[in-house]
């Protein structure tokens, strides 16, 4: 991890490395849209200033379209209601940037390494368009059990909003908000289960498991637990970045790379969960309601202990006092911001979701260089997107 780190200044800057291998990419050219160019295109300078520019959601907005797609005509059901609370999330307008597809589908792309011996590797191959239809289904597969895990958090959050809208469970109710999660993720593990990939299977379970772990270990934490940085680490890794880091990896295993490039994309996708997470932290306690979509103080006043709260404590032990206690008294709530306030606790964290970001970028310039064009655009774009997450406001 510390390699890792110390590699990330000169790739933020945008400055593209030698590249040796020819990796075409005629066949996602024809199938996908994509821009099929060889090194002798453009000069590296231009390279640089393009890849620069760079947005990822642009980048892939037609895959995502027809993602968007498959997932809506997924949560079909034979119970009318059932389908409705299934769909509510996946509707137009409510979708929301859907980032963790957006990173699959980057990442199907920055980890397109030409290997002669890949089952993969043959240009214009009815192979090339068989896998990336199976790595867009893994970014189905997760955009499903993320909203499952959603729903389910604010049944047990009793969350009224998601997403500046109603949660599901304040709109249909507990009942139905809880089935409607368990539907989604049935039909996440179906879809899961047509890859027959046995990795692949494993490491999208193991998520699911890890989801569950996290948010038991948020409810049955003891005191010292809640004021402990090393198990509040823990638990988001769980909670928040194991999902997203797995998934990468199984985009990488799928088009058959090396453990050493799948390794790369675990990397990439944990570090980027982790830093999403930490600045979320902070929002909970600088954002307004309408920019977050839910009620800002979520966090603390539900008696969850982030990392900003957490910074802060180190700084002023007797906040712990205060954290025994409990926040269902507001007094409390007040003291805690004060002391927050006080310290450099939104600071530390923002310089924690910097350096994982930072090891998330360096992440992506380990892997092993390609000339190809719309590969080092990809990668640049992951580049972008630590930047972006890290830089939001809601």
């Amino acid at each position: 991890m510390t390699i890792l780190f110390s590699r990330v200044v000169s790739r933020i800057s945008g400055t593209p490395k030698k590249t040796f291998f020819n990796c075409p990419q005629l066949c996602q050219a024809l199938v996908f849209g994509t821009s099929c160019r060889s090194p002798t295109d453009s000069t590296p300078k231009e390279d640089a200033v393009s890849q620069d520019k760079v947005d990822p959601f642009s980048l892939v907005a037609h895959e995502m379209s027809l993602v968007s797609k498959r997932l809506r005509s997924s949560v079909v059901a034979k119970v009318p209601e059932l389908a409705s609370a299934a769909g509510y999330f996946f509707k137009e307008g409510v979708e929301g940037k859907r980032t963790c597809s957006v990173v699959l589908l980057l990442m199907a792309t920055a980890v397109d390494i030409h290997r002669p011996e890949s089952p993969f590797c043959c240009i214009g191959d009815t192979w090339t368009i068989e896998l990336r239809r199976r790595q867009q289904l893994i970014a189905e597969i997760t955009e499903m059990i993320h909203v499952a895990s959603l729903i389910h958090d604010d049944v047990l959050d009793d969350a009224d909003t998601r997403r500046g809208i109603g949660s599901l469970s304040f709109v249909v109710g507990n009942k139905l908000a809880v089935l409607a999660g368990d539907f989604l993720l049935f039909r996440a593990l179906r879809t899961l289960a047509s890859l027959k990939n046995t990795e692949v299977v494993s490491l999208l379970v193991t998520a699911i498991e890890n989801l569950v772990t996290g948010e038991t270990m948020q409810m049955a934490a003891t005191i010292e637990q809640r004021c402990s940085m090393e198990y509040y680490m823990q638990k988001t890794y769980y909670k928040t970045a194991s999902l997203i880091s797995n998934s990468c990896k199984a985009i990488a295993l799928l088009s058959g790379q090396t453990p050493g490039v799948a390794k790369l994309a675990f990397e990439y996708g944990k570090n980027l969960g982790l830093a999403y997470q930490f600045i979320d932290d902070i929002l909970d306690f600088t954002g307004s309601s309408a920019s977050l979509g839910k009620g800002s103080l979520s966090d603390i006043r539900l008696g969850i202990i982030t990392a900003p709260i957490l910074f802060a404590t180190e700084e002023f032990p007797q906040l712990h006092a205060v954290i025994e206690q409990g926040f269902d008294d507001p007094a409390n709530v007040d003291t805690a911001l004060e002391y927050l306030r006080k310290s450099r606790g939104i600071q530390r964290t923002r310089e924690l979701a910097t350096k994982h970001a930072s090891l998330a970028a360096a992440a992506i310039d380990s892997l092993p260089e390609s000339c190809s064009m719309d590969v080092r655009k990809s990668r640049q774009a992951l580049i972008n997107l630590t930047q972006i997450l890290t830089a939001r406001n809601k």
